[in-house]
C-alpha cells in the first residue's frame, strides 16, 4: 500500500508516526517553491508542515520543478505526501521520529505546466516564494521573461512577479516575501539585484520597477540541516514494514535544524508566521552572528579535524567521534580555542560554547555516513577562509599558540604531501593506502614536498602570502608548534597529536 491521502485514516494510530489530519490537505496555497530537492523538503517544508499541524501558518506549498531530471509522478500518486525520518542525537539523547509531511499541495513542471504556475500569481493567498536552485541557480543571464518558461530561475521568478503585478494592478499588498536558501552569502540581496537587472533588460515599465522594489521583500537567509535524502535500501524497507505503507519520497534528516531569515520588517514576520512553531526558525535584522557560528564552529572544526582523522585511519565522522581521544580533541578545539577566538561584541564565549555543544551532537550522529575524505575537498581554500582568522584571533586575544589548531594545521600539511599520478591527479598515502587529494593547491604542495624537508616546508608555507593573504609566521610559536606536531604524527601517529599537551607530559 502506497502512501496517499486515501489511506491516512488507516495509519493514524501507527505507534511513533506523526500523521496529518486530512483537513490539512485542504489548506490554501500560500507558498511558491522553486525546487524539489531534499533540503527544501527537510527544512522549509518541515517548518511549514509543523506549523500547519499546530494551526499556526495554515498554508501549503506549490512546488515548481525546473529541471528535466525525474518527474512529478511520485508526488501525484502520493498526493504530495512524504515521510521524513528524523534520526540523530539532540541534547545527548538519541532521537528517532517519523513524520508524514503534508505541506506540499502539488508539483508543477516548469517545462510542461508554465501557464499553471503563472496562474498561481493570481491567487490572493500567495504570500511567499522559497527557492533552492543550487549556487549556480542565482546567476544573471540574458533571459526573456516572455518565454514559456524563461530559461533561468531569476527569469522565472521575474515572470511570476510581473504576472502578479498585472493580476493585482500593482497594489502594495500584493507584493511577496522572497527567501532564497541557496548557499551563497547575501543570497537575497544577490537575487534581488539580478531580478532588477533582468527587469531593465526586458524593458519592463517604470511603475512595475517601483512595485518590484517597494512592495516585495527579498530576504537573505542561512540554512543548516543535514538532509542525506533517501534512506539505505535495507533501512527504508524496515521503516516501511513498521509503518505499513510504501513511500517513494521518503527521506531522512538530522534533528538539528536552523533557518535564519534576515528581516526587521513586521510584514515579513507576519508572512513567516510558521516561525512561531519551531525555535529553529530565526527572523533577525542581522544574520552575521549565525553565519559566523556555523562557519567557524561547524565548518571550521571539520577543516581543523579532517586531516588528523583521515591520517589516523578513520573513514567517517561518527567512527572518529566514538574514539575518546578524537572526541576530547574536538571538544578542546571548539570550547577552549575556537570559542575563545570568537568571543567579542558579536558573539559571546557562552553563545559559542552553546552552539559547539550542538555541533558535538551532530558529529556523533550514528545514522550519518559523513566521510572525512569528502571533507578534505578544497582543503586549502577552506583552511584560508574558515580557519586562518581563528588562528590570528586566538593569538591576538591570548598571546598563546592554539595547540589544537596547530595540530590540525600540521595534519593539513602532511595530508597535502602528494604526487601526480598517471591520471594527472594528485595522491597522498596514509596507513599504506593511497588517497585522492582534490585541492586547487595540490600541485603547489607536491612541488614543495619534493624540494624541502618538513621544517623548511613549514617555514615556506607559513610565509606564503599568496596562500593565506598574510604572513602566518608572525604568529609567535605557531611554526614551532606545527613542526613539533608534524614530527609527532610521523613518529607516533595522528592520534598522538590529538592528545592534549598536559596528557602527553603526564604519560612521558
Amino acid at each position: 500500500m502506497q502512501l496517499s491521502k486515501g489511506m491516512l485514516s488507516t495509519i493514524a494510530n501507527v505507534p511513533g508516526l506523526v500523521a496529518p489530519d486530512e483537513k490539512l490537505l485542504a489548506l490554501p496555497e500560500k507558498v511558491l517553491q522553486f525546487g524539489t530537492g531534499v533540503l527544501l523538503r527537510g527544512l522549509p517544508d518541515y517548518f511549514i508542515d509543523k506549523a500547519n499541524k499546530q494551526g499556526v501558518f495554515n498554508g501549503r506549498v506549490v512546488v515548481v520543478k525546473s529541471t528535466s531530471k525525474g518527474g512529478t509522478d511520485a508526488f501525484e500518486k502520493q498526493d504530495g505526501l512524504y515521510t521524513l525520518c528524523i534520526k540523530g542525537i539532540e541534547d545527548s539523547r538519541i532521537i528517532e521520529e517519523t513524520v508524514i509531511n503534508a505541506s506540499v499541495s502539488r508539483v508543477l513542471s516548469a517545462a510542461e505546466q508554465w501557464a499553471d504556475i503563472l496562474q498561481c500569481a493570481h491567487n490572493p493567498e500567495m504570500k511567499l516564494v522559497v527557492s533552492n536552485t543550487t549556487e549556480v541557480g542565482i546567476v544573471l543571464s540574458d533571459d526573456d521573461i516572455n518565454l514559456a518558461p524563461p530559461a533561468s530561475f531569476p527569469g522565472k521568478l521575474l515572470a511570476f512577479l510581473y504576472e502578479r503585478y498585472k493580476a493585482f494592478s500593482g497594489s502594495d499588498g500584493s507584493g511577496l516575501v522572497i527567501v532564497p536558501t541557496e548557499l551563497i552569502t547575501n543570497n537575497g540581496d544577490t537575487l534581488r539585484s539580478i531580478v532588477l537587472e533582468l527587469a531593465v533588460r526586458n524593458k519592463l515599465d517604470e511603475s512595475f520597477m517601483n512595485w518590484l522594489q517597494t512592495a516585495n521583500h527579498f530576504c537573505n537567509s542561512l540554512v543548516d540541516r543535514i538532509v542525506p535524502g533517501k534512506l539505505p535500501a535495507a533501512d527504508s524497507k524496515a521503516v516501511e514494514e513498521k509503518l505499513g505503507y510504501t513511500d517513494e519520497l521518503m527521506i531522512m534528516a538530522e534533528p538539528f535544524r536552523l533557518w535564519v531569515i534576515q528581516s526587521g520588517d513586521e510584514k515579513v514576520k507576519e508572512v513567516l508566521a510558521f516561525a512561531q512553531a519551531d525555535e529553529g526558525v530565526v527572523i533577525t535584522p542581522d544574520i552575521e552572528k549565525f553565519r559566523e557560528l556555523k562557519l567557524r564552529l561547524l565548518n571550521g572544526t571539520h577543516t581543523f579535524s579532517c586531516g588528523l582523522a583521515a591520517l589516523a585511519g578513520f573513514e567517517t565522522v561518527k567512527e572518529a567521534m566514538n574514539d575518546e581521544t578524537v572526541l576530547a580533541f574536538v571538544q578542546r578545539l571548539m570550547m577552549l580555542e575556537i570559542a575563545t577566538a570568537m568571543d567579542g561584541a558579536l558573539i559571546s564565549y557562552n553563545e559559542a560554547c552553546a552552539f559547539a555543544s550542538k555541533v558535538l551532537d551532530r558529529f556523533r550522529n550514528p545514522f550519518l555516513e559523513h566521510k572525512w575524505l569528502s571533507i578534505t575537498m578544497n582543503y586549502t581554500s577552506k583552511m584560508r577562509m574558515r580557519n586562518i582568522p581563528l588562528l590570528q584571533q586566538y593569538h591576538a586575544k591570548t598571546g598563546r599558540t592554539p595547540e589544537q589548531m596547530a595540530a590540525g594545521f600540521a595534519a593539513y600539511l602532511l595530508f597535502m604531501k602528494c604526487s601526480k599520478g598517471e591520471d594527472n591527479r594528485y595522491y597522498g598515502e596514509a596507513n599504506g593506502q593511497p588517497y585522492l587529494v582534490e585541492d586547487e593547491a595540490a600541485g603547489y604542495f607536491a612541488a614543495q614536498w619534493a624540494l624541502r624537508d618538513e621544517d623548511a616546508l613549514v617555514d615556506a608555507v607559513l610565509t606564503d602570502k599568496t596562500l593565506w593573504g598574510t604572513d602566518l609566521s608572525e604568529i609567535d610559536g605557531l611554526a614551532a608548534a606545527i613542526k613539533e606536531n608534524i614530527k609527532r604524527i610521523q613518529s607516533d601517529g595522528a592520534l598522538a597529536a590529538m592528545t592534549g599537551r598536559h596528557l602527553r607530559e603526564t604519560i612521558a
